[in-house]
């Protein structure tokens, strides 16, 4: 049995959040805006405490919006993966990113139960997204590099997952010109 000064944290554990990651989104980004259209009026209807400036907020994201969304979070998931890499693993940001990442298909998977079918990202979600947080969570533990996970750091995981993909969509905003609520 190794020891965990024998265990190395190793590019597929660090560098491959983004590979996975990429995966992820390849898939979000094929389905994002046809479904949002296809769904939004269903959505409305079935869940209508949501406030009408959420459904507008979400109907109004384009495909390239959404695209240059996802390119400002592939250079947030560089950066988490880069200084796991260059820490093996122990820097803080790459293990929020890592629980974020984790929480983030957990999401999905909840989003497709509640409206009973499909939602972007609910496909490679537990196929890719869940199992690789878990596996490289276990490498970092037999590494001895894992921090202690507590209720907080969910939160702040959440929170740091919510975080980016505003930031995200705000500077997709910016680049692209669109504007926060256009005509139906």
């Amino acid at each position: 049995m190794n020891s965990p000064d024998d265990e190395k944290v190793g590019a597929a554990v660090t560098l491959g959040l983004l590979a996975v990651w990429a995966l992820h989104d390849a898939e979000e980004l094929a389905t994002v805006p046809g479904w949002w259209r296809r769904h939004l009026p269903v959505l409305r209807e079935r869940f209508p405490t949501v406030p009408e400036a959420v459904w507008r907020r979400a109907g109004s994201v384009d495909a390239r919006e959404f695209a240059v969304a996802v390119g400002a979070m592939a250079a947030v998931v560089a950066a988490a993966s880069a200084a796991g890499r260059l820490t093996g693993g122990r820097s803080a940001a790459y293990q929020t990113a890592l629980n974020a990442f984790g929480l983030h298909g957990l999401v999905h998977l909840a989003q497709a139960a509640l409206v009973r079918g499909y939602t972007p990202g609910a496909a490679t979600s537990p196929l890719v997204v869940v199992p690789f947080t878990l596996w490289a969570r276990h490498r970092l533990r037999r590494a001895g590099v894992l921090r202690a996970t507590r209720p907080r750091d969910l939160a702040v995981g959440l929170g740091f997952a919510g975080a980016a993909t505003v930031g995200a969509h705000a500077v997709a905003r910016r680049l692209t010109g669109a504007t926060s609520a256009r005509p139906r």
